[in-house]
């Protein structure tokens, strides 16, 4: 008897020890997100927008939400080593990925990429927008698009266009300005933007599709020509100068673009609460004047909607790159 009493008691100090339990775990996960530091991983060097740009929201979250977010920059591999880093991370929304237009073009560009970006990432939301202008070299004989077309096939080969990089929204944009204008150009991609529009305005290059915010001094002070801004609209900084769908190329209309995924099967909750606090950093208006200066505007936004572009820019990208024959440089 005196056994069996103890056996009953045993067993009810074990029912009542793990309701004990369970009820700590409920606490644990019922607890407020985020309970500690959130990391945006950057794939891209310090010096660019990606970059300045998640270091912008990061300040703006830990100030309005009182978040502590640190930025940590992942550069290498088409922006794919920052992709990696986070996939490396539990799914719970402590680190994001700053992706932006090259990452996109991975797929195409490297078969063997170890991680999808449509199944294994979650969108979050597309922070920015921006859009690049065609610039020449004055000794271009050349003061539209239409004229650059002709020049370029009048002598097929004869001329190049530069990059700061292979898989680069300059590259890219260029091989799919030859693809639509049907020219034929030599692409020389450089490590950095600097070296790349030194070598344009020396004119040992003689065009390229590039950001606003270095070139707009050089168009103004005439060392660049500008053509085309590739926006639906024109820009402020360069009123004078026509979009690309005015200049007769509306395939051409590409916007470079930095957004934020987190690993897929975070829970919605905490996507939810990301995409709100992050839109509502992108109001601010010291926000929109830092992307300004950046020549970008915020963008903001659904997670689906984000979603959709990333999608949609993997299969343009991904045509383009193939219709091209474009091969990494190894």
């Amino acid at each position: 008897m005196k056994d069996r009493r103890c056996d009953r008691l045993y067993g009810i100090g074990s029912l009542l020890l793990a309701l004990g339990l369970t009820a700590i775990g409920s606490v644990a996960e019922a607890e407020p997100y985020p309970s500690r530091s959130i990391r945006i991983v950057v794939p891209t060097a310090v010096s660019t927008p990606p970059n300045i740009i998640s270091r912008v929201i990061a300040n703006e979250l830990s100030g309005s939400e009182n978040w502590s977010v640190i930025v940590e920059n992942r550069p290498g591999a088409l922006m794919t080593l920052g992709g990696s880093d986070v996939l490396k991370q539990p799914a719970d929304g402590y680190s994001l990925f700053a992706m932006a237009l090259p990452v996109t073009a991975a797929p195409a560009l490297m078969p063997n990429i170890s991680f999808s970006l449509g199944q294994d990432f979650a969108p979050v939301v597309k922070a920015s927008v921006s859009y690049n202008v065609l610039v020449v070299n004055p000794s271009v004989p050349a003061k539209s698009v239409s004229e650059l077309v002709a020049l370029l096939k009048g002598q097929p080969d004869k001329l190049t266009f530069s990059s700061n990089g292979f898989g680069t929204p300059a590259h890219l944009i260029g091989e799919m300005f030859k693809l639509q204008a049907g020219v034929r150009a030599t692409h020389v991609p450089y490590q950095q933007m600097p070296q790349a529009i030194g070598d344009l305005v020396a004119g040992t290059n003689q065009y390229q599709f590039i950001a606003m915010l270095p070139v707009v001094d050089l168009i103004k002070t005439g060392k660049l020509r500008a053509l085309a801004v590739t926006g639906p609209r024109r820009v402020p900084a360069l009123p004078e100068v026509p979009t690309i769908i005015e200049a007769g190329f509306p395939g051409l209309e590409v916007e470079d673009w930095v957004g934020f995924s987190v690993k897929a099967g975070t829970p919605n909750e905490i996507v939810s609460r990301l995409n709100a606090s992050i839109n509502k950093v992108l109001t601010k208006p010291n926000v929109g004047e830092v992307l300004a200066r950046l020549g970008a505007q915020p963008a903001g936004g659904t997670p689906s909607e984000y979603g959709e572009l990333v999608r949609s820019q993997i299969a343009l990208w991904g045509k383009v790159i193939k219709e091209a024959d474009i091969k990494i440089q190894q």
